[in-house]
C-alpha cells in the first residue's frame, strides 16, 4: 500500500545508549550525539523541502547534561527557517531513564542545510506552514534512515535490520508504558509486503495493544518513505510481547501506574 502526502517537518529518533556508544565515564560520546542530531536535521529538512540536502554548518552546541549508559535518547528536529536554497533545523536531544521516566535536556542546536543543485531539487524551497492541531494517537513514531551498509545486493534493507528496528520500537513503547525492566518474550509472524530501498527514510509506528499481569503486547508498523517524492509504502507489520523481569531474570507483575 502506497500513498503520497506531505509529511510534517518534525522528525523524531529514539535510540538506546549502549556500552559501545559511551566513554570511560559511562556517558554518551559527544560525537555519537552530534551524529544523531545531524541525521534528524537531514531527515527533517528532506521531509520539508523534498530536495537532496547536505549539511552546511551548525551553531555552537553546548552539552548541558550527560546521557548515561542504558538511557534512551530522544532526538527531535523541526524546521525553523526557510530560505531559497537553504533552511535551518532546530534539534533537541533529551535523555530519558527507561524505568523512572526522568528526562534531562542534554543539548540543543541549530543546523543549516543546503539543497544541492543537481536538477531534481524544487526551488525555491516551500515556506513553513503552521501545522493544524489534530487529535494525536498514543502511538510512538520513530524515524530511521537506510544506509548502504544496511542494504543487500538488491539495494534493499536487510530483513534482520528491519526486525532490529521493529523490536527496538516495541521495546521503547512498552518500556514507556510499563516503566519496568522488560525483555522480549515473543514475536508473532511478520510479513514483509514491500521492499525498503537504500536511501529511504523508515518510520516505525508502535502502539501498546494489551497489558497483562507481567506482559505488554505491542503492534509495530514499518513504513518506508522516499525522501524526494514523499511516497510512503507500508512495508511490514508485527506484534511483539515483552515481559517484565526482576533482578534475577524471573517474570514479575507490572506495577500499577502511580
Amino acid at each position: 500500500m502506497s500513498e503520497t502526502r506531505r509529511a510534517p517537518s518534525a522528525v523524531q529518533l529514539i535510540d538506546m545508549v549502549f556500552p559501545g556508544d559511551t566513554n570511560h565515564h559511562g556517558t554518551l560520546f559527544g560525537g555519537v550525539a552530534l551524529a544523531h542530531m545531524d541525521k534528524v536535521a537531514f531527515l527533517a529538512a528532506s521531509r520539508h523541502g523534498r530536495a537532496p540536502f547536505v549539511t552546511a554548518s551548525s551553531e555552537k552546541i553546548d552539552f548541558a547534561a550527560p546521557a548515561q549508559e542504558g538511557d534512551m535518547v530522544e532526538v527531535t528536529g523541526r524546521v525553523v527557517r526557510v530560505g531559497t536554497t537553504s533552511l535551518d533545523v532546530e534539534v533537541e536531544l533529551v535523555a530519558e531513564a527507561p524505568v523512572s521516566g526522568e528526562r534531562r535536556l542534554c543539548t540543543r542546536g541549530r543546523f543549516t542545510l543546503v539543497a544541492k543543485k543537481d536538477g531534481v531539487e524544487r526551488l525555491p524551497l516551500p515556506p513553513i506552514v503552521e501545522a493544524v492541531t489534530a487529535q494525536e494517537s498514543d502511538a510512538l513514531r520513530l524515524a530511521e534512515m537506510v544506509f548502504p551498509g544496511q542494504a543487500n545486493h538488491y539495494g534493499t534493507l536487510y530483513g534482520g535490520d528491519a526486525l532490529r528496528m521493529m523490536g527496538k520500537a516495541a521495546f521503547i513503547a512498552a518500556t514507556r508504558h510499563a516503566r519496568e525492566v522488560l525483555v522480549m518474550a515473543s514475536s508473532d509472524r511478520i510479513d514483509f509486503v514491500a521492499p525498503i530501498r537504500e536511501g529511504d527514510m523508515v518510520e516505525l509506528v508502535a502502539e501498546v495493544k494489551m497489558t497483562g499481569r507481567s506482559s505488554v503486547r505491542v503492534a509495530v508498523e514499518l513504513w518506508s518513505e522516499e525522501l524526494l517524492s514523499g511516497t510512503r509504502t507500508h512495508a511490514a507489520t508485527a506484534l511483539f510481547t515483552l515481559v517484565a523481569v526482576d533482578e534475577f531474570g524471573a517474570s514479575k507483575a507490572i506495577r500499577a501506574p502511580g
